[in-house]
C-alpha cells in the first residue's frame, strides 16, 4: 500500500509529521517510526499548514460555460428565458469541457467534492474520475424539460449503477417541486431508499416558489415533501432560504440536510437563509456554490466567509459571536461531507486523506495569531499551495496537470457561441 508522509507540516499549532497510508490518514498527532518512513514518499511541508478541503454540496458544474451570460435578473426569468434555452443547445462535448473547467476551478480554490445536478451524467463522471476528485453526480429529473421516455431511461440508469467508483457516486435528483410532480417525486424518493442513493433537490429557494406551492397544495414546499413521505436522512436539499420554524422542525426531526448557497441567493435576489435558526433547529447544514452562471464562481471559501457574516447580522438572532470561524469551516467541510455520506472533511486518523496545504508565507495568513480565523476571514484561494484527495495530490505547488489545455478548449467554445 502506497504511503505518503507530510513532513514538518503545521497542524493544530504544532509542527509534526502526518502519515497517509493508501487513501486514509494513518497517523495524525503522534510520532512516526522508522517503519512508517520505510518506502514512503516524504513531502517536505516546511512553511505549510494542513486544513480540511472544501465539499461543495450543490452546483451545476458545466454551467461554467454560461458564466456572465445572463446576470442581474430574478430566478424564474433567468431560468425560463435564458438558461434553459441555452442549455438545450449544449452538446456532450460542450458539457465535458465545461465540467473540466469547473473541476479545475474547484481544485484551484480548494474543493475536492461536488454534488452536481446536470445532464449527460456519464460525461461528468468521466471527467471527475480522470481529474482525481470526488462527486455525487445527479441523474436529473425535470418533467417540464424532459420526455417520459427519457425519464424512464433515467430510472433504469440509476438501477444499473453505471460508471460508479469509490470516488464518484450517482444520486437521484428531482429538480424541484415545481418541475416534478407527486408521482415522479415519490418514485425518485423510493428508488433513492432502495438503492442507497442521496436524494437531492432544490427546495424553498424563492418566495414565488412558496407562494405557488401554497396556492396549489395549501402548504409549504417542506410540508409538501413531508406529505409525500420524501423527508429523511437520505434527503439533501439545496437553498432552503425561506423555511418556517415548522419547516425546520420537520427537516431536523426527519434527519434531512440543508445545503445553503448564500452567494447565488443574494445575486438572484432570492433572499437570505435564516442561518442561526437553521443551526439551532438541529438540522445538518452544509454549503454549496450553485452554478457559475448564478454565483458566478465555484469558490467555496467565499460561501464560508459570507455565511458567517450573514449570521452575525441576521434579524433578531444575529450578533458578533454568531457562527464563529470554527463552525463556518465545518459547514464548508465536514458537515457537507457528512450530508453525502463521505467519511472525510477532518484531518484525523481513519478519515479519507483529503486536505489542503496552505502557504503560511501568503500575505493574508500573516501574522498567524489564529490559523482558522485567518483562513475563514482573511485569506482566499491564493493561499492554497497544494490539494490532496484520496491520498493523492490533485494540485501540487499551485499547478494542476492539464490546466492549460482545459482553458484553451473553453476559449474555443466561447468563440463559437
Amino acid at each position: 500500500m502506497a504511503k505518503t508522509i507530510l513532513q514538518s507540516v503545521l497542524f493544530q499549532g504544532k509542527i509534526q509529521d502526518i502519515l497517509i497510508s493508501g487513501k486514509k490518514f494513518a497517523k495524525v498527532g503522534r510520532p512516526l517510526t522508522a517503519r512508517d518512513y520505510d518506502k514512503a514518499d516524504v513531502v517536505n511541508c516546511k512553511g505549510l499548514a494542513i486544513v480540511p478541503p472544501f465539499y461543495n454540496g450543490h452546483t451545476h458544474a458545466a454551467m461554467t460555460l454560461l458564466r456572465g451570460y445572463a446576470d442581474d435578473m430574478p430566478l424564474q426569468k433567468w431560468l425560463q428565458e435564458y438558461i434553459w434555452p441555452f442549455e438545450a443547445k449544449l452538446t456532450a462535448k460542450d458539457i465535458e469541457i465545461g465540467s473540466r473547467l469547473a473541476v479545475l476551478e474547484m481544485i484551484k480554490s480548494g474543493t475536492v467534492f461536488f454534488s452536481d445536478m446536470y445532464w449527460r451524467r456519464e460525461v461528468t463522471m468521466k471527467v471527475v474520475k480522470e481529474m482525481g476528485i470526488r462527486a455525487a453526480i445527479g441523474v436529473t429529473v425535470a418533467e417540464n424539460l424532459d420526455s417520459p421516455e427519457h425519464i424512464e431511461e433515467n430510472f433504469k440508469f440509476l438501477q444499473d449503477h453505471r460508471y460508479e467508483s469509490d470516488r464518484v457516486k450517482l444520486a437521484v435528483m428531482p429538480h424541484s417541486i415545481y418541475t416534478v410532480g407527486e408521482k415522479i417525486f415519490k418514485r425518485c424518493a423510493k428508488l433513492a431508499l432502495e438503492e442507497n442513493y442521496v436524494l437531492h433537490t432544490h427546495l424553498s429557494e424563492t418566495l414565488i416558489e412558496i407562494k405557488d406551492c401554497k396556492k396549489q397544495y395549501g402548504c409549504s414546499p417542506v410540508e409538501l415533501l413531508a406529505k409525500w413521505d420524501v423527508l429523511g436522512d437520505h434527503l439533501v436539499a439545496a437553498h432552503c432560504v425561506h423555511l418556517s420554524e415548522y419547516d425546520m422542525a420537520l427537516m431536523a426531526e426527519s434527519g434531512s440536510a440543508a445545503i445553503l448557497n448564500p452567494c447565488s441567493n443574494l445575486k438572484l435576489g432570492s433572499g437570505i437563509p435564516k442561518v442561526n435558526a437553521l443551526l439551532d433547529s438541529g438540522m445538518l447544514v452544509g454549503l454549496g456554490t450553485d452554478g457559475a452562471s448564478s454565483n458566478n464562481n465555484l469558490d467555496m471559501h467565499e460561501e464560508m466567509k459570507l455565511i458567517s457574516l450573514l449570521a452575525k447580522v441576521e434579524p433578531k438572532t444575529g450578533k458578533a459571536e454568531s457562527l464563529p470561524a470554527e463552525v463556518a469551516l465545518k459547514l464548508a467541510t465536514s458537515n457537507t461531507a457528512l450530508a453525502y455520506g463521505i467519511p472525510a472533511g477532518v484531518i484525523a486518523e481513519g478519515f479519507l486523506a483529503d486536505a489542503l496545504l496552505l502557504d503560511l508565507k501568503n500575505e493574508r495568513l500573516v501574522p498567524n495569531h489564529n490559523l482558522v480565523s485567518n483562513w475563514v476571514y482573511a485569506a482566499d484561494s491564493s493561499a492554497i499551495h497544494s490539494v490532496m484527495c484520496n491520498g493523492k495530490f490533485v494540485m501540487k505547488n499551485r499547478h494542476v496537470d492539464g490546466e492549460e489545455d482545459i482553458l484553451k478548449d473553453v476559449q474555443k467554445i466561447a468563440k463559437k457561441s
